[in-house]
């Protein structure tokens, strides 16, 4: 036996009040970490916002995009492990309220994804047997899924 698979990755644009309008959307091996995806992919766009979730946090990668690129991650608070009790008290409500506002912002390509898997039916894939095969499932029912958001919108 066997296991193929694959992760989606999207890039999209905040569109209010509606799901988002992918930008780029790049297709891995399941074992490609995320920030692998952003660093070769779109670390390089300048003067963005990204969010992204806690994976993404205290990277010094971060800051060189910022500097060279005018461009920012913003990530929920991670908890660092050492800091006193007092410290942790005194930042616990602005890092409490950040860390709620990020999924939030995150929630509309949570729906994106959520979306595709509903109206493509993208995830069974039991019956293919070679990459190629994979490659022809995945993309045949992503372009499916966005030919009916185009046609019913």
């Amino acid at each position: 036996m066997y296991y193929y698979g694959m992760k989606l990755h999207t890039l999209g644009f905040y569109n209010p009040n509606k799901l988002p309008h992918p930008e780029q959307i790049i297709f891995t091996q399941a074992s490609v970490n995320d920030f692998t995806v952003f660093k070769e992919a779109w670390s390089e766009k300048e003067n963005r916002t990204f969010f992204g979730d806690k994976m993404y946090n205290g990277r010094d990668f971060l800051t060189d995009i910022d500097n060279k690129f005018n461009s920012e991650m913003l990530t929920p608070v991670k908890a660092v492990k050492g800091i006193p009790d007092i410290l942790k008290k005194f930042d616990r409500a602005a890092n409490d309220l950040y860390s709620r506002a990020a999924p939030k912002i995150r929630q509309p390509i949570e729906a994106l994804f959520s979306w595709i898997i509903e109206k493509s039916d993208i995830q069974k894939a039991s019956k293919v047997r070679s990459t190629f095969g994979l490659n022809l499932h995945i993309y045949g029912r992503l372009a499916v899924a966005f030919i009916t958001l185009i046609f019913n919108s």
